[in-house]
């Protein structure tokens, strides 16, 4: 009986590569990219003077973003490697906004940019200087950093805080298992 069952299986095998040459229809699986590596846009990390508040919906009130105190002209740095997606000015404040992989996009203001839309940028490399003017703030100067996937905005910190992978020890008995 296990003869036989080796015999249809290995049958099935043969029939699914022949069918895939005959059509041509081998398809790759899509690319996988490791999630983007961030690090803190002010060095050294700050605490937060105002945390991330998720709106209810989309259109409803909510900090879209955290603020981190710093000094006015002091360097922002890229959170992680990526392309500028905006460098200029929006609603007369001085915004960068860098798109990384998997579809993640970190906002950064007030900021006087140092690079230019289209510029790639590595994690930790310098994108502007801080600038003064971000109501609310109790500091002199306060960067209000935003993470967006899509249209959804995220707590930016979350980011920062890569889950550890933790192995579990090997039972005694493991052969017994399953």
């Amino acid at each position: 009986m296990r003869s036989y069952l080796r015999k249809l299986g290995l049958l099935a095998v043969c029939w699914l590569l022949l069918s895939c040459v005959w059509t041509g229809e081998i398809v790759a699986a899509p690319a996988v990219h490791p999630p983007a590596v961030f690090s803190s846009p002010l060095m050294p990390p700050r605490a937060v003077s105002r945390p991330f508040t998720a709106p209810a919906h989309p259109y409803g009130p909510g900090h879209r973003g955290v603020d981190l105190p710093g000094a006015v002209g002091e360097p922002v740095l890229a959170a992680a490697d990526g392309v500028v997606a905006f460098a200029g000015v929006v609603v007369g404040r001085e915004v960068v906004s860098v798109q990384h992989r998997g579809g993640l996009r970190t906002t950064y203001e007030p900021v006087t940019p140092e690079v230019v839309t289209g510029a790639w940028v590595r994690r930790g490399e310098p994108i502007g200087r801080l600038a003064a003017g971000h109501p609310g703030c109790a500091a002199a100067a306060c960067l209000h950093w935003g993470l967006r996937r899509g249209k959804e905005y995220l707590d930016p910190l979350v980011a920062l805080h890569r889950p550890r992978v933790r192995l579990l020890p090997v039972p005694d008995d493991w052969s017994t298992v399953g």
